[in-house]
């Protein structure tokens, strides 16, 4: 259609020169326009809603289900504490373990067990202890015995090897003291083997008698004295499995013979080294051949016979069976039973025995060297 002119006349689309769309105007265009921009505008502020309402969603639910596993969290724990709680109300309470003593033993004693009290070291026992070091141990005691006792010696009085197993079959049960005061007379009426197994039994016996037991031992000395004449030509053999076969004699009184009397090294195991090893653990045997096995095989076998020594007259002078002198023991720092008997230095000097203590020792005619450093000898029977 055409638009009519100022003059009432009418003039067409080409003639204006504007085109119509749609039959519409251009306000008409313009408002719609705007208003398809509006609604342009409405649907991504709904759409920028909708995925911010989508986001705050997931979030929430986020933070919903961590909520959750944080709440089941807590519940377990705190169930699992409650459970423990009762479990340790059920539980008897334990009592706590007593504090373990430590024992304390001197540095190292003076040789001569002498002076003022010395610095003072923990002892550790020797648990676990390899086969090293209870060897070096073991030997480390013994050259510190060997210094206190440098005199060392069979506390027998003998002057020949008849005489040394005689007066070792009598030692049985009784000191050797004993033994020293009563050999003189029997010695001197029965010089020789031979002598003693013509003897006449009761004459014998009364010599004995203060060494106790004394027939027993009366039947032991005259039948060695018999076998020595009537197998060895009145000679002490000096093999230990001829030594054994004579009445009275065992391994015991065997290697104090072999050792004393011909040289030969020997391990003598009686009633103080059989304690003594025990003590400081070098074995846990019982049996005396158990036990001169286990300490032989800790030193050579030279040390044998001195070995013995050291060990039997520190168990003579120190290491007493009922109260040891352990606050006067040289070797207190390498024993493991340190503080079984008086620790105090000063008491424990009052328990020293033999020329440790300035008493007499066991022999009636002791070697010069235990005269030259101190030792006095033993009064005859009957003396004093």
């Amino acid at each position: 259609m055409g638009e009519q002119s100022p003059d009432g006349g009418r003039k067409t689309a080409k003639a204006t020169g504007e085109a119509e769309p749609s039959g519409k105007s251009a306000p008409a265009k313009k408002a719609l326009a705007s208003r398809a921009g509006a609604a342009s505008k409405q649907a991504s502020a709904m759409q920028a809603a909708a995925v911010k309402k989508a986001a705050s969603a997931k979030k929430a639910a986020s933070a919903k289900k961590a909520a959750s596993g944080e709440k089941v969290a807590s519940a377990t724990k705190a169930a699992s504490g409650k459970k423990a709680a009762a479990a340790k109300r059920a539980a008897p309470a334990k009592k706590a373990p007593a504090a373990k003593k430590v024992t304390v033993a001197p540095k190292k004693a003076t040789a001569r067990i002498k002076g003022t009290a010395p610095a003072r070291t923990v002892v550790h026992p020797p648990s676990g202890e390899s086969r090293t070091a209870l060897v070096r141990r073991a030997r480390r005691i013994n050259r510190e015995l060997a210094e206190v006792y440098p005199y060392a010696h069979p506390e027998l009085d003998f002057a020949n090897p008849f005489q040394l197993v005689v007066a070792t079959v009598l030692s049985a049960q009784t000191t050797d003291l004993r033994v020293n005061q009563t050999t003189p007379a029997l010695f001197a009426k029965y010089p020789t083997p031979e002598d003693l197994a013509a003897a006449n039994p009761e004459e014998v016996e009364e010599i004995l008698r203060p060494c106790g037991f004394f027939r027993a031992k009366t039947k032991s000395v005259i039948g060695l004295s018999k076998a020595l004449v009537e197998d060895f030509g009145g000679e002490v053999p000096g093999r230990l499995e001829d030594l054994v076969k004579l009445p009275g004699v065992g391994r015991k009184t065997a290697f104090v013979v072999l050792g004393n009397a011909f040289g030969r090294p020997g391990i003598t195991v009686d009633t103080h080294f059989q304690r003594l090893v025990r003590r400081w653990q070098w074995t846990a045997e019982t049996d005396p051949d158990k036990i001169e096995a286990a300490v032989g095989a800790l030193f050579p076998k030279s040390d044998w016979t001195d070995l013995s020594h050291h060990v039997i007259w520190h168990g003579r002078r120190i290491c007493h069976a009922r109260k040891p002198a352990c606050g006067a023991c040289p070797i207190a720092p390498l024993c493991p039973a340190y503080g079984e008997g008086e620790t105090d230095p000063e008491k424990a000097k009052k328990l020293l025995k033999y020329e440790k203590g300035g008493f007499p020792g066991q022999r009636l005619n002791p070697p010069q060297a235990y005269l030259d450093a101190g030792g006095k000898p033993a009064p005859p029977l009957g003396a004093g």
